[in-house]
């Protein structure tokens, strides 16, 4: 029983995960090369 219950709480957290991710508003878009260089610039 408690066997099940480890797997059940371990997968439901990675599937949640993944979720989330997949969720970003973020994933679907592609960063220009100028952008990378404007963010190095701003944390320095």
């Amino acid at each position: 029983m408690i066997d099940n219950f480890a797997l059940l709480i371990a997968h439901g957290l990675m599937m949640l995960a993944a979720v989330l991710l997949l969720r970003r508003p973020d994933l679907d878009r592609e960063a220009k090369p100028q952008d990378a260089v404007e963010r190095r610039r701003r944390r320095a």
